[in-house]
């Protein structure tokens, strides 16, 4: 009997050190695999950085301050219905979750609108690339017809003039200004709000050399995201935003979603033929959370949006496991909305 319970707990013994030693080992060949992307991913990827600054625009607490003040506020817009929040809603990751946005009077535009997270280090801004930074882009919005519809700058300045609070928030934005309640401190205060819109993320952490940040399956992901070719329009801190792409190079629009929207892209801007379906490429940054996707708004699910996208630009079908891989990694890229930024 002595000898039965040795040999049972010897086998145990064994049974257990087996286990553990290809625990161990799997725990090698991971790491391997990390250290492996890590250094592949660091050839086209960098982290977010710290900081988005515009020298035209230097950030101050007081002009942050009038810049959120200002985000939120309905009187931006001809009826008072819209603020810059409204279709860049900050609790849903900067964006409204709907194709296109409603405007001022209720009807809904032609394209989707982008999330306002990390927007200011994008080298463009709008799907058109059709304003240089944050700063131009924040007074668009506010004289588009379509969008918050208001008549005049000076009609937009009078509104803002008639508040104390704002004239006293716009002094102290703007202090060397004789009359700090113009329409270009306007834009450059909301401007500078959004420049502290950044969302670090886990994906950064792996980058700056954490192999453990990211699961097995997440790695799997990375790497079919790099050896895909996803990386010849999504590179950089952004994964995206620092060029313009045709959209699409194989097949057609309606051909992978169903939609007729009839969008030359970038020509709308310039006339030029050349520029027709030229699309600024989106940042992956909180892609996860940003949808629906394309520049309509007419796919929901980012499985189809990985699956569509890699037929489009790459004319390379992606199999189940590759899409799933996928999906996993960009999920990695979804951080945190700053939360000073949220009203």
């Amino acid at each position: 009997m002595k000898r039965t319970v040795i040999f049972v707990c010897a086998a145990i013994f064994l049974a257990v050190s087996a286990c553990k030693q290809r625990q161990n080992n799997q725990a090698a060949d991971l790491e391997r695999k990390a250290d492996s992307l890590m250094t592949l991913a660091n050839n086209f990827f960098k982290p977010l950085p710290a900081e988005a600054l515009n020298p035209e625009n230097p950030l101050t607490p007081e002009k942050v301050a009038l810049g959120k003040a200002l985000y939120y506020d309905n009187r931006l817009s001809l009826n008072q219905t819209q603020s810059c929040n409204t279709c860049h809603d900050l609790k849903t990751f900067g964006v409204d979750n709907l194709p296109t946005s409603p405007g001022d009077n209720g009807m809904p535009g032609t394209r989707n609108s982008p999330t306002v997270l990390n927007a200011a280090l994008h080298f463009l801004q709008f799907w058109d690339g059709r304003n240089k930074d944050v700063e131009e882009q924040a007074g668009g919005p506010v004289m588009n017809p379509a969008e918050m519809n208001m008549p005049s700058e000076a009609v937009v300045m009078d509104r803002l003039a008639a508040d104390g609070r704002y004239v006293e928030m716009f002094a102290a934005a703007f202090p060397e200004e004789k009359n700090p309640v113009t329409f270009t401190n306007m834009r450059n205060a909301i401007g500078a709000f959004e420049r502290t819109l950044l969302t670090p993320a886990r994906f950064d952490k792996f980058l700056a050399g954490d192999r453990q940040a990211l699961t097995e399956a997440e790695l799997n992901g990375l790497g079919a995201f790099i050896g895909t070719g996803c990386t010849a329009c999504h590179n950089g801190a952004l994964l995206g935003g620092n060029m313009f792409q045709k959209y699409p190079l194989f097949g057609t629009h309606k051909e992978y979603t169903g939609s007729d929207v009839d969008d030359t892209g970038r020509m709308q801007v310039t006339k030029n033929e050349a520029d027709r379906d030229l699309y600024k490429v989106p940042s992956m940054r909180n892609i996860a959370e940003t949808w629906p996707y394309l520049h309509d708004g007419s796919v929901k699910e980012l499985d189809k949006t990985i699956d569509i996208m890699a037929r489009a630009e790459l004319n390379k079908t992606l199999t189940p496991q590759q899409i799933i891989d996928i999906e996993a990694f960009l999920k990695t890229l979804t951080g945190k909305v700053p939360a000073e930024a949220l009203n």
